[in-house]
């Protein structure tokens, strides 16, 4: 997995290329510890996340109650779609 991102005016875009799973979710949880302060609003682009596994779920879970709800996932393709859709998570976060 490969984690970039851009940082605008207390907005954080995380882009998300690979897959999130049990192997790849403490880096993205550690890297997001370090980008939270100053942040107002979290955006994943998942254009290029593959496969997305429960680790990688309880990572973004974890982001979203930290950002109180302002998180938003773009670029959602249908297999991570699927997943969020049979976990319920579809219906908690803001997929655009």
């Amino acid at each position: 997995m490969n984690i970039d991102f851009k940082k605008n005016n207390g907005e954080l875009i995380v882009m998300i290329d690979g897959r999130l799973d049990t192997c790849t979710a403490p880096e993205l949880e550690s890297f997001l510890g370090k980008q939270y302060e100053g942040t107002d609003s979290l955006i994943f682009d998942c254009e290029k996340l593959i496969y997305i596994s429960s680790a990688g779920l309880r990572v973004l879970l974890t982001a979203h109650k930290r950002m109180k709800g302002a998180m938003k996932l773009s670029g959602v393709n249908e297999l991570v779609m699927e997943v969020l859709e049979m976990t319920g998570f579809a219906d908690i976060w803001e997929i655009v």
